[in-house]
């Protein structure tokens, strides 16, 4: 049986090196953390996250189609992804679950090249810029949509 609230979390290419991948950018908190965080939060709203970290742009794409068919709302940070896969971009453009963008840092105040992403268009949603709160803030509005869903 699926749950009517349930979200899965998708950490892109890199990711899995949080806590010590540039700390002056991205800060000291681990991946674990981060995950730790979320299932905290979760279990406070009675609802089930998973969790996947992949380098790799086909598994991500993979990861997304089978969220969907299991009718997963999607929290993605797609990493370095966000900026040029097109693929992602399709895979998300496919799926009609409720699917939100996310970022530690504020991507548009970064490198040019940061500040433009390709999956915006067509998520529902992107937060960026609050560090893990970026990721509590994303779970909340998942939830959110999932229930106006289910009503």
């Amino acid at each position: 049986m699926k749950s009517a609230r349930a979200i899965s979390v998708f950490h892109g290419p890199n990711l899995n090196a949080l806590g010590s991948r540039e700390p002056d950018i991205y800060g000291t908190t681990t991946l674990d953390q981060i995950n730790a965080a979320l299932q905290a939060l979760a279990d406070d709203m009675g609802c089930e996250v998973r969790f996947a970290q992949h380098s790799s742009e086909g598994a991500l794409v993979d990861a997304i189609h089978a969220a969907a068919q299991g009718g997963r709302a999607i929290i993605l940070n797609a990493g370095a992804y966000t900026h040029y896969s097109y693929a992602l971009r399709d895979a998300l453009a496919a799926v009609t679950v409720p699917k939100i963008e996310v970022h530690l840092t504020n991507i548009y105040a970064r490198e040019s090249f940061r500040r433009r992403s390709v999956i915006a268009p067509v998520v529902h949603g992107s937060i960026s810029g609050f560090g893990v709160n970026s990721y509590l803030l994303a779970l909340r509005a998942a939830v959110s949509m999932l229930d106006a869903i289910r009503d």
